[in-house]
């Protein structure tokens, strides 16, 4: 089954909750907190005080696990489980992306992370202390986003890098969706693909309709980020060396497509969401309009779960950046949510 159709499926498949007319893209922009990433850091004995700073250096401080948990140095083999105890970062207040800091002892290590330990011993000679960084793809599928020696995070990359900058700048200035286009080493292919996106995009700016009642009660907007229909693309040269982490993650994703040295692309929206990552050769101004279509209608699904998409990581105060200090929108839905009665505290005079 082509990628489109597969696409046009999940859309469908979402589009069963109750209805909203914010904007998808908008919708996920101020209600949808990032999904939690897991940092795995195996190491022998322990680890010395240099690569202790060094590994809190490596993580942004909205990714930094709470000093005040007891659980930030714990190990998996002292678990009763193979899910070690960790710490996670405070993403309720900060609004970044949340990173379960896991320490895993090489001889101790047991259930999924001796696994994964196993499988990192066999593909190659690992240089302790390994960091790994997993991601969520979708609410089944956990992908090994990066690996590497503790002193490579920093070169790496792994948290941030000049692309996720302009991305997260662009969506907090009220781009809808931002085209992240990964080049081949074939410029006339990445030339075409870029001449198609312009011209379709700039037509479907204009052709796109923002739904109705944007504003009534139950469509609130909360954030002063204009609320606009605007498109841009974002171009990373597949050898760049300082976007190593999303080139990576999305080349590892579509294998095949690489292999046949394709252009890639990715379009991001809300708070650093990957709707999809898609070869080239599968892109056509149908789908950009089926695909921007869907995230620029109502948000007929608000439970982010039951959403197609994956986060990335961004190192961005989301809710600081849209709504200032000390404000937080109402919760989005998650699949736990029944839409049952709750109970308000309304406070006095109100």
């Amino acid at each position: 089954m082509k990628l489109g159709h597969l696409l046009l499926l999940s859309l469908v498949s979402a589009s069963v909750a109750e209805a909203c007319n914010i904007p998808v893209f908008r919708y996920a922009l101020e209600r949808w907190r990032p999904d939690e990433c897991e940092v795995v850091v195996f190491y022998q004995g322990g680890l010395s005080d240099p690569q202790e700073a060094l590994l809190a250096e490596s993580l942004p401080r909205s990714l930094t696990p709470r000093k005040d948990s007891s659980a930030a140095s714990a190990d998996p083999s002292d678990a009763d489980s193979s899910v070690a105890d960790s710490s996670v970062a405070d993403s309720s207040v900060a609004g970044a992306s949340a990173a379960r800091l896991v320490r895993v002892d090489v001889n101790s290590a047991r259930g999924s992370y001796a696994d994964l330990w196993a499988k990192l011993s066999s593909d190659s000679k690992p240089t302790l202390p390994h960091v790994v960084v997993r991601s969520s793809i979708g609410t089944t599928r956990i992908v090994d986003a990066w690996h590497g020696p503790l002193d490579a995070v920093q070169t790496w990359d792994v948290f941030e890098s000049p692309a996720r900058k302009e991305i997260s700048r662009r969506l907090l200035a009220g781009d809808s969706v931002v085209w992240v286009v990964i080049a081949s080493s074939d410029e006339s292919r990445n030339k075409k693909l870029l001449q198609m996106l312009e011209q379709n995009l700039d037509e479907l700016e204009n052709e796109i309709q923002l739904p109705d009642g944007i504003g009534l009660p139950g469509s609130e907007l909360y954030s002063e980020i204009p609320l606009l229909v605007k498109f841009s693309v974002k171009e990373i040269r597949r050898d760049d060396p300082n976007e190593t982490f999303l080139v990576d993650l999305f080349s590892n994703l579509r294998p095949r497509a690489v292999s046949e040295d394709q252009p890639l692309v990715v379009p991001v929206f809300g708070r650093g969401r990957a709707l999809e990552v898609i070869p080239a050769d599968e892109l056509s101004p149908g789908l950009m309009r089926d695909l921007l279509g869907f995230l620029s209608g109502a948000c007929s699904c608000q439970v982010k779960e039951q959403n197609p998409g994956f986060d990335l990581l961004f190192s961005v105060d989301w809710n600081r950046e849209l709504f200032g200090e000390g404000f937080e929108p109402p919760p989005a839905k998650t699949i736990g949510d029944r839409g049952g009665p709750q109970l308000l505290t309304i406070p006095p005079g109100r």
